[in-house]
């Protein structure tokens, strides 16, 4: 409520008064745009879900860019705020451990400790004798050791949310409690109208930060964003005696395996928080109810009760003590677990900022991230598993359900390397999934595509074999990467996006969106990037002209929707472009290595000669009887092709590709072979290129020219002067790195020269051909020297390693040019 006249326009409208919402006011507002910036919220601040949360934030976590989230948050948590606003967030800075019983949570402690060492934490592997010390009460039976945090504490949530309100009002925000949204829809002009019970208000921008009531306000808009709301209890029990002469407060203790949660003094109290690991609990699976406020459930027992037990025995000092309070309320999950921030699919100017299971230990962080990305068109961190258009279509309500409960299940388990979530699949199959899966193929979800990663054979179980070590899939691939290197490979590569654009301005534009000159004449292929204003890479696409006004373009599928909304967005009023998406319509194949050509030989009338056919062209070919479109290009740096088809066409050339290919050694090869590979060649992936970075930041400017007119043009200038100048912030390094033949490392390890932190590994294989670990890593600029001798922290331990500037296989990139 407020005393002064209801506004009728505003540039940004948020809904929603929590964490998440009043974060990204406060953040919006300190990049400027406080005056601009409207808050409504139905109720109270913090009455959904913020109010009733935990508030605990650890350093604990193996993610780089969430990490960079997580310190910023403790140090406005831990004083930042207060000094700024003069209104404490009663934080409480004990510190806390997470606790390991297995060889696999060491090793998980040993990467985290390599990725907090990366961002600069306070972190440290410590044995049982330490906790003991510092946590006397523990039962530590079983406990092989722990990651110690001594930054890490709690906070209370209203009093976090309440200071950033005040933060942002300060700032000239406008926050309007009591008055509840009850439509939100575009204007033909592309302005926002947001209906209220108040009235209405016109906007630039709208921010979903609904909290539990996101998903069915999202419908208002007709936008579909994945995620369900799970029910999670925390207890608060007796004063426990032992804690009434503590000189100190005792740190958090997170036991993933047996408590399945957390465990830490409120006060002089105990608290303990669960996450059961099997029959999740969901509410509001179709309408959360608007009269809901602070909101909570009635404790379920007989849920929980296994894990309550287990926290009983690990702190018998709270046996005997009964529970003084049950907090049993809801919480946003979607499909994967990583928070809705940024942009909706398919409209321009919605913001989601939504989905957040840990609001308190994520929120102020991402919220700043996505005013970062609202004001200057860009965030400052990768936002890749935040952004909501990760998700396509498919994602529809009852498999959200599905997820969800995964979700909830996995959030204490061990993340381990290249998880493969299994719940509500398959969704998107091409033509020969079965096929391959008969084959042995193990396969991934990508953007909702079944993509193989690797087949089993030689007596190899088919099925995921997790670990942060080595595992027999580790000799598989070596098969599959050796196959492509001496004989040839096939994979199913129909989860790439397919876009057509086409029409009298098709070449104009395109020219106008891309760093690279556009293919001159028909059949030519480039590689090139979309780029923001700021000069920072949107995606790396491939374009193929297939006529003058007519093109073909692919990229990763998690980029489908990123990719079609950012060309529609800027294809200028009144032109003659027109968005084809193909990526159901087309499936498609990767034939890679030296025999490649004697197999389509077999199967085509075309020929296959460089002089005919040569390295970075397409045609149109006759392939087993099928029309193919096929492009001459190698992501493993091999003889090969991709070919693209008719999704129907896919099974009768795979199979006519695999009989002509038995006298040709062809073996079925999936994306971990690929991975590898591609490092070997040095070309860079999606873990490179990403929001963060520039084209020279990236090293990728032998795609890019300086001499002609495009989006980020300028920024790219400005970013190949300071490379010049060596005054780039970092830039993209290729390493070479020993191996241990235990562990290869998993990426956002820190890389030490000197002694000294000068970076943190993006991606990290191993290269099967050259039997190095090969990564690329983001270093300062004075590191990145030819043949300078660095060390990697893989596994909690520095690893010898050097810096390499030309591919470790075949450097001059003959054997992709290879004719016959």
């Amino acid at each position: 409520m407020s005393d002064t006249p209801f506004p009728s326009s505003a540039r940004v409208v948020i809904v929603g008064g929590g964490v998440m919402g009043v974060g990204l006011a406060y953040h919006l507002a300190h990049e400027g745009w406080g005056p601009e910036v409207v808050l409504l919220e139905k109720a109270e601040l913090t009455s959904g879900s913020t109010w009733h949360a935990a508030g605990q934030i650890t350093h604990s976590t193996s993610s780089f860019g969430l990490g960079k989230c997580v310190d910023y948050n403790i140090g406005l948590y831990a004083g930042g705020l207060k000094a700024e606003t003069g209104q404490a967030v009663t934080w409480h800075g004990c510190g806390s451990f997470r606790l390991a019983y297995t060889t696999d949570e060491m090793d998980w402690l040993r990467h985290t400790l390599s990725v907090g060492r990366s961002l600069g934490f306070n972190i440290e592997l410590v044995g049982k004798d330490r906790i003991a010390e510092l946590h006397p009460f523990y039962n530590l039976d079983g406990v092989l050791g722990a990651l110690h945090t001594p930054d890490d504490g709690h906070v209370d949530p209203s009093g976090v949310t309440m200071a950033m309100a005040a933060g942002a009002r300060k700032l000239g925000v406008r926050v309007i409690r009591r008055c509840r949204a009850t439509n939100i829809t575009q204007a033909p002009t592309g302005e926002w109208h947001v209906e209220t019970d108040e009235g209405t208000i016109t906007c630039e921008h709208v921010v979903n930060a609904g909290g539990t009531y996101a998903r069915q306000m999202g419908e208002w808009s007709g936008l579909q964003l994945p995620m369900t709301s799970m029910t999670h209890h925390y207890f608060v029990t007796e004063n426990v005696p032992e804690f009434k002469n503590l000189e100190r407060e005792l740190p958090v203790i997170r036991d993933d395996r047996l408590v399945s949660g957390y465990i830490r003094m409120e006060q002089q109290r105990g608290l303990i928080g669960i996450y059961e690991k099997e029959n999740p609990n969901t509410v509001w699976e179709d309408h959360c109810p608007w009269e809901a406020e602070n909101e909570l459930f009635a404790a379920d027992y007989d849920r929980i009760m296994p894990w309550l037990e287990n926290a009983m025995s690990r702190m018998p000092i709270f046996a005997e003590l009964g529970i003084t309070r049950e907090v049993h309320g809801a919480i946003s999950h979607p499909p994967d677990g990583n928070p809705l921030i940024g942009p909706a699919p398919g409209v321009r100017n919605y913001w989601c900022c939504c989905g957040t299971q840990i609001g308190i230990g994520w929120g102020p962080g991402l919220t700043r991230e996505l005013a970062r990305w609202m004001v200057h068109g860009t965030a400052d961190i990768s936002m890749r598993d935040y952004d909501p258009r990760r998700f396509g279509r498919y994602a529809k309500k009852d498999w959200q359900v599905i997820k969800a409960k995964e979700d909830y299940c996995l959030r204490h388990e061990i993340p381990f390397p290249h998880f493969n979530r299994l719940a509500g699949r398959p969704i998107k199959t091409s033509g020969i999934y079965e096929t391959l899966k008969d084959k042995g193929a193990v396969h991934e979800e990508v953007y909702g595509w079944e993509r193989p990663r690797w087949f089993a054979r030689d007596d190899v179980e088919q099925r995921d074999h997790y670990s942060f070590r080595r595992t027999s899939v580790h000799d598989i691939v070596a098969g599959e990467c050796r196959a492509i290197r001496e004989t040839a490979g096939v994979m199913d590569i129909s989860s790439f996006a397919k876009i057509e654009i086409a029409g009298a301005d098709a070449a104009t534009f395109l020219d106008g969106m891309v760093a690279n000159r556009l293919p001159s004449k028909d059949g030519r292929i480039i590689l090139t990037h979309l780029l923001n204003h700021r000069g920072r890479i949107e995606a790396e696409v491939t374009i193929v002209r297939l006529a003058e006004n007519w093109f073909y373009l692919t990229c990763a599928a998690f980029f489908e929707q990123r990719v079609m909304d950012w060309l529609t967005r800027h294809i200028p009023e009144g032109s003659d472009v027109t968005l084809h998406n193909q990526s159901s319509e087309y499936g498609a194949l990767a034939l890679q290595g030296p025999n490649a050509r004697d197999i389509l030989r077999q199967l085509t009338e075309t020929d296959l000669s460089n002089a005919a056919f040569p390295w970075l062209t397409s045609q149109d070919i006759a392939l087993a009887g099928q029309s193919v479109q096929a492009m001459r290009m190698s992501y493993a740096g091999e003889l090969g092709w991709e070919m693209h088809m008719p999704m129907a066409h896919l099974a009768p050339v795979y199979t006519a590709l695999c009989q002509a290919g038995v006298a040709h050694g062809l073996t079925d090869t999936g994306s971990f072979a690929m991975n590898t590979l591609r490092m070997e060649k040095m070309f860079k992936g999606a873990g490179e290129l990403t929001n963060e970075v520039t084209l020279p930041e990236a090293d990728v400017m032998r795609f890019a020219r300086l001499d002609k007119e495009y989006l980020g043009v300028e920024a790219t200038r400005k970013s190949a002067a300071q490379a010049e100048d060596g005054m780039m912030p970092w830039v993209c390094s290729y390493l070479e790195i020993e191996p241990d033949g235990i562990n290869d490392g998993h990426g956002g390890e820190a890389v030490l020269l000197a002694g000294k932190v000068v970076g943190s590994t993006a991606s990290v294989a191993y290269g099967h051909t050259i039997g190095k670990i090969l990564a690329f890593a983001y270093v300062r600029p004075h590191a990145n020297v030819a043949g300078t001798e660095i060390d990697v922290v893989i596994a909690g331990e520095p690893r010898k390693g050097r810096i390499l500037t030309a591919p470790a296989y075949d450097p001059e990139s003959h054997r992709p040019r290879t004719d016959g």
